[in-house]
């Protein structure tokens, strides 16, 4: 692995999402740079310097964060943010409530088509009211970080699915989706049963997109169970 690799995969894991990890510095892994070197309190430079390096080279959980002398109370807000714990998947009846129900719309940051029906673009998805504000957060990042172009590749523009009241296949418990907690991306090449690296979204190119959601507490289950990689979930197994 060149250091070049190495400074996206670090900037990756501290949530900082670079895009492919191609060794290509450009544009998106500067701005991951500067946001990473800006939220640790170092010197805003997007040039991998010694105390960037170092910082980097730590645990993501134990990167110190120390605060700028001036606007300390904003940056203890940021510094203090955590994951989102969402509950299991036993408990989501108690947690989020009947299924179908508390629903909401958000506006999707960047366009999306219906994966059956690619001439068709969705504007708006619906999610449960609990998840909805997580969810615009991270498709915001999403678009942040991949050009339209990425986003085609990887099929991140192809909606399979939110709410969608039904059982799980071939079980008696209903699916994440009936509640409203789960987004399904390009199913077409992304089957049930599809595993990687046959799964489009199982490639390294998508490792950013995953990373953006489990920054928020959401769960692929490809990435958990290298099954169902279209599907995410704001529900723990």
């Amino acid at each position: 692995m060149s250091f070049e690799q190495w400074l996206q995969s670090r900037l990756t894991a501290h949530l900082w999402p670079v895009g492919a990890i191609d060794g290509e510095i450009g544009p998106v892994t500067v701005a991951a740079l500067k946001g990473f070197q800006k939220a640790k309190g170092l010197k805003v430079t997007g040039v991998a310097d010694e105390a960037t390096i170092a910082a980097l080279r730590l645990p993501a959980s134990d990167v110190p964060t120390p605060l700028p002398e001036r606007d300390q109370e904003p940056a203890k807000e940021a510094f203090q943010s955590s994951k989102t714990v969402w509950p299991r998947q036993s408990q989501c009846m108690s947690f989020y409530g009947p299924v179908g129900q508390n629903q909401t719309a958000i506006e999707i940051p960047f366009d999306m088509f219906l994966a059956w029906d690619k001439e068709t673009r969705i504007r708006k998805m619906t999610l449960h009211q609990k998840v909805a504000p997580s969810a615009l957060k991270v498709l915001q990042r999403v678009s942040a970080i991949y050009s339209a172009t990425d986003r085609k590749a990887l099929g991140l523009d192809l909606f399979g699915g939110s709410l969608n009241v039904r059982k799980m296949r071939g079980g008696s418990s209903y699916s994440m989706n009936s509640w409203g907690i789960a987004i399904d991306f390009d199913p077409e090449r992304n089957g049930l049963y599809t595993k990687k690296p046959n799964a489009r979204l199982s490639h390294p190119d998508a490792v950013p997109f995953w990373v953006a959601w489990e920054s928020e507490g959401w769960l692929s289950l490809g990435r958990a169970r290298d099954m169902d990689w279209m599907h995410v979930q704001a529900a723990r197994l």
